[in-house]
């Protein structure tokens, strides 16, 4: 009964108060069935101008459209803005008016094109946040804007608690930032080509280093191929020697032990001789018999056979554990194998000169950046920039654009009485009045503070005094792999070392400035 009733009154027939059959629309927007609008037309034939049964909107000739039946019309979903008129099941809205706080399905939505009175109310695209534009205090629209709090505001909030303040139209705020999108488009394209252009370089990077590692394995899996197959051949050929010099010394040991098996059996039948004959009773035969005797029965001196000795094969096993331990030195773990020298000249540094530009979206609104955002400098009044959650809000800071990985080298151009170079992760605190702000104040950031005659380095709140020249150009060093970081005094013609940290690093770096002193500048020049 409730759809029934639903149906009558969404879709029903003003003509015949039935629902609609074989709907159609006539100009003025009102639907009938077909059969009731052109029976109440032919009524009207003779004066060929026909009118509208509800709202007598006249017209000529004769115009209608066809409908869509009741069954293809939308009932609001879960996710869709319901009529706030419809009773029972709600109608999808298909405007909502910012005056009447309140949606509308087509065919509640007619009065709003019909009235006057509803002329000038500004219909937008359904919205589920109406109740946004109401005051919550005094339940009135909230057409009007307070630039002095930057809010929304009725007008009784612009006659009570922001009396005085620069209140203007809703509309006309609307308008002017309207008009600052272009250049607000322009900036963050801008951006957006920079972010792009970095992201093609990383991924170049990326590309360059699994390459690079690809090649470097497969370089050190054929040289250790080969080293392995030069080892084993070696190892042959020590092995053939080993065996062809023990076949040789067993051949003397064997000839030598059959010469003495002979000589041993020679002896023994002198022996036997020689005690036949002590028995022999006549003198004559003895005589005789000792004259023939073998020449064994006449050696007087024993003969010594003379071994060799006996660590036949130690020069070879104390050469073969001399080359293994030569090869346990050369075959260092990889690391080591990695491991390069650090530079030593600034020739030799500026093979990783790195181009540092400052991000806008970071730098403190009391900071000026100019030369292709290369220069930053300390200015007495607040600049207007847009609101980001990267921004500096206490200290005068400005972090890099560009993330260091690798080997890095840059330098930066003082002018001024204080201020700081650094380098820090990205996720350092960057919003409230905290010390923990500040670049060497936290964990998550190194920096070198420089004064009008001295230098001191910070980390995580302790300081550590620098000795050496204040110059005024400084060359900072990163081996982000290695956990290197190094600070040094540049001349026209010498590096002068400041101060060096090793840890690990376990983030990519930016480069960070502290320009605290109005007037102060810090410059990042390009190096050839």
């Amino acid at each position: 009964m409730a759809q029934k009733t639903l149906d009558q009154e969404a879709f029903s027939c003003s003509v015949c108060l039935d629902l609609l059959k074989d709907p159609v629309t006539i100009p003025c927007g009102h639907s009938y069935c077909r059969n009731c609008v052109q029976q109440h037309w032919d009524q009207e034939d003779d004066k060929q101008l026909y009118s509208c049964p509800e709202c007598d909107l006249r017209f000529s000739p004769r115009q209608m459209k066809k409908t869509a039946p009741p069954a293809a019309r939308c009932y609001a979903g879960p996710q869709d803005v319901s009529c706030d008129v419809c009773t029972g099941r709600k109608l999808r809205a298909v405007q909502s008016c910012l005056q009447c706080v309140a949606s509308y399905c087509e065919r509640h939505l007619q009065p709003h094109h019909e009235a006057a009175a509803f002329k000038k109310h500004q219909l937008v695209e359904p919205s589920h946040m109406l109740q946004e534009n109401i005051c919550s205090e005094h339940d009135k629209v909230m057409d009007l804007f307070c630039r002095s709090d930057q809010q929304s505001v009725c007008y009784l909030c612009s006659v009570d608690q922001h009396k005085g303040h620069d209140i203007v139209t809703s509309a006309s705020e609307r308008a002017q930032r309207q008009a600052e999108l272009p250049a607000r488009r322009a900036l963050l394209l801008q951006n957006l080509q920079h972010k792009e252009t970095d992201l093609k370089r990383l991924q170049q990077e990326a590309q360059d280093i699994r390459h690079s590692a690809q090649t470097a394995v497969q370089c050190s899996g054929d040289s250790f191929t080969q080293m392995a197959l030069l080892l084993d051949k070696r190892r042959s050929e020590v092995e053939q020697q080993i065996r062809s010099q023990e076949q040789t010394q067993l051949s003397r040991v064997q000839e030598l032990q059959d010469q003495l098996q002979q000589d041993v059996r020679g002896l023994k039948r002198s022996l036997s001789e020689l005690d036949t004959l002590a028995l022999t009773q006549d003198h004559n035969q003895f005589i005789q018999v000792y004259t023939s005797l073998s020449p064994h029965t006449q050696s007087t001196e024993p003969h010594t056979i003379h071994t060799g000795d006996r660590s036949y094969f130690e020069e070879v096993t104390r050469a073969v554990s001399k080359l293994r331990d030569t090869l346990q030195l050369t075959l260092s773990p990889v690391q080591v194998l990695l491991a390069q020298a650090e530079p030593n000249s600034r020739d030799d540094f500026l093979q990783y000169s790195t181009e540092i530009t400052l991000d806008p979206n970071s730098v403190h609104t009391k900071l000026s950046l100019s030369d292709g955002n290369r220069r930053v400098t300390r200015v007495s009044e607040h600049q207007s920039y847009p609101k980001h959650p990267n921004r500096f809000s206490y200290w005068e800071q400005v972090l890099s654009r560009e993330s260091l990985t690798g080997r890095c080298y840059w330098e930066v151009e003082w002018s001024g009485v204080w201020a700081r170079i650094a380098v820090s992760y990205r996720d350092i605190q960057r919003k409230g009045h905290s010390i923990e702000c500040g670049f060497g104040y936290n964990d998550k950031s190194w920096a070198l503070q420089r004064e009008p005659n001295s230098y001191s380095f910070w980390f995580n709140k302790v300081q550590s005094q620098v000795s050496g020249p204040v110059k005024s150009r400084i060359g900072v060093y990163l081996d982000h792999s290695a956990g290197v970081l190094a600070f040094y005094s540049i001349s026209e013609s010498t590096m002068s070392l400041l101060h060096r940290v090793k840890t690990r690093f376990t983030q990519p770096l930016y480069v960070g400035v502290g320009i605290y002193y109005t007037g102060d500048t810090a410059h990042f020049p390009k190096l050839k």
